[in-house]
């Protein structure tokens, strides 16, 4: 009897090591699958944006067709300032003491007829950045006070005919998006602007970008980031430069070839119809620009993107900051592709549009798949099948990013060689937010809520506030990420798998920088620092 049922125990064992070796097969190949597709796709992107004619005026586009909607009784804003649209420029706050005082004095400095301007502060703040504000805004007037539904506001009107209001909400109930819909009910604006916090726009940014509209398909127009912070520090540079890919390369390649992109949530203008029409703001997912994009591209209204209008932001100076913002992005994002990639999939819009929306959609997979590879490997490292290399052959395509980013260089930036030489560290840095940004896909998929958490901004002159970033248990997983790949090199080095180890060894520099990197930021932070929630 025991004799039999230790034979039983041992064919279960080796049911379950086959059981598991297929899995990791098949998880191997489909993270070196997938990765290959995106590879390939952003070489996709690159080789549109070569094209002559990839600098295409607004108003055109290859998939005009798709357009239904007529728009024949919108304004056309050309000819004399009485012409120009009223705009509301919305600046949704939240705790930003380093940085409101320079927002505020940018956005005041536009230049547009005050008649025709608001300037609209939601403030959702819990510290002294509300005082601030008033002091900033005290300057244009006395203010008027009124209790509205939901809102404490204060208002004040400047000789030109400018005005300023202040509104405070009773809750943050749907954080940025609510803030957003929130103002718009209290203003009638053609067209609304939008700036986040730590961003400066020059004068002429709203003539700049409002001649869009005089297309009246066009819904959103989005201009391009700049960074204020890019020589910081490494980390700074590093990220730029993968800003400076997504705008100087996906964004104009999208937009250029007529395919759905985003609106960035800042830096931007909407106009009023375009929004109601697409559904209003809202919160049900963590990225309300992308979502809004969408749906406003799915009824029939365009995006415009204008590359040649730049405005600077901060990018994240501490390493907790940047993985918040990773892990709000990817949630965003994959949220956005649950509830959406249905509605596209099924729209009447060419084949091309709707695969390069669903890979856009879906593109903070990658960091799954990252993972994936790392486990597969690590599983499989002393008993590699043969054929698998060929299909991790075909994951070097996956390489191709850094091709996209010197791109992104290139197109924009003279001393781009000088530049270049940090997109080693960006490939570690990509792969090192792996962690957070997989964790970020699960919570999507499942259904799991998570409240807004901002990026603190320390703001370019003294600093009034420390706001610390949230780290969380990132951490943990990021060591055990780091352990994995530890023994997985050192697996293959036994094994004298040879080839794989050079990969192996980027995983562990990856995941012990950003584990090592995140606990010493945080300690470093931690004395007389603020929450950011």
């Amino acid at each position: 009897m025991i004799g039999e049922r230790g034979g039983w125990i041992s064919r279960d064992q080796d049911g379950w090591r086959v059981l598991v070796r297929q899995f990791a097969i098949f998880l191997y190949v489909l993270s070196a699958t997938g990765l290959a597709v995106y590879g390939l796709n952003g070489l996709y992107l690159a080789m549109r944006l070569l094209r002559p004619r990839a600098r295409r005026p607004a108003g055109t586009s290859t998939c005009d067709q798709i357009v239904e909607r007529a728009h024949t009784d919108a304004p056309r804003f050309t000819g004399h300032d009485a012409d120009l649209p009223t705009i509301t420029v919305q600046l949704p706050l939240y705790n930003e003491m380093n940085v409101v005082e320079r927002l505020l004095g940018s956005v005041l400095a536009l230049d547009y007829p005050g008649s025709r301007l608001v300037v609209q502060v939601l403030d959702d703040s819990s510290d002294a950045t509300t005082g601030l504000v008033e002091q900033v805004l005290g300057l244009v007037g006395p203010p008027r006070t009124e209790n509205r539904a939901g809102a404490l506001v204060k208002e004040w009107h400047r000789d030109d005919g400018l005005v300023a209001q202040h509104v405070r909400r009773t809750d943050r109930r749907g954080y940025k998006a609510g803030a957003l819909a929130f103002g718009m009910d209290m203003s009638r604006s053609e067209v609304y602007a939008i700036f986040d916090a730590d961003f400066v726009p020059a004068p002429g940014f709203l003539r700049d970008m409002v001649r869009h509209l005089d297309d009246p398909t066009v819904g959103f127009v989005q201009a391009r980031w700049g960074h204020l912070n890019r020589e910081d520090s490494l980390l700074t540079r590093v990220q730029a430069l993968a800003m400076d890919a997504h705008f100087a390369v996906e964004q104009q390649a999208r937009f250029a070839s007529g395919f759905f992109f985003n609106f960035n949530g800042t830096a931007g203008i909407w106009r009023r119809s375009a929004i109601e029409g697409a559904g209003g703001w809202q919160a049900r997912t963590l990225t309300e620009d992308l979502d809004l994009s969408y749906r406003a591209q799915l009824a029939g209204w365009r995006g415009v993107y204008d590359r040649d209008v730049v405005v600077p932001g901060e990018v994240p100076r501490d390493l907790n900051a940047l993985k918040n913002q990773q892990f709000r992005w990817a949630k965003g994002s994959l949220q956005t592709a649950r509830l959406l990639l249905g509605q596209v999939v099924r729209a009447p819009l060419p084949f091309l549009v709707r695969l390069q929306s669903v890979i856009h959609l879906l593109a903070y997979l990658v960091h799954p798949m990252l993972l994936g590879l790392l486990v597969a490997t690590a599983i499989l490292i002393s008993d590699f099948p043969m054929l698998l290399v060929v299909f991790g052959v075909t994951a070097l395509v996956g390489l191709s990013p850094p091709f996209v980013v010197a791109l992104g260089q290139w197109s924009l930036h003279r001393d781009w060689r000088r530049r270049v030489v940090l997109i080693p560290f960006l490939v570690a840095l990509g792969m090192g937010v792996a962690v957070v940004s997989s964790r970020a896909a699960v919570e999507a998929f499942l259904g799991v809520d998570s409240g807004f958490v901002r990026t603190p901004k320390e703001g370019s002159g003294r600093r009034l506030a420390d706001y610390r970033a949230l780290v969380g248990v990132a951490p943990v997983f990021e060591v055990v990420a780091l352990v994995t790949a530890v023994w997985t090199l050192n697996a293959a080095a036994a094994a004298g798998r040879y080839t794989a180890m050079p990969f192996l060894v980027l995983y562990v520099a990856a995941f012990g920088y950003v584990a090592l990197a995140s606990v010493a930021m945080a300690l470093r932070s931690a004395l007389g620092a603020t929450s950011t929630e």
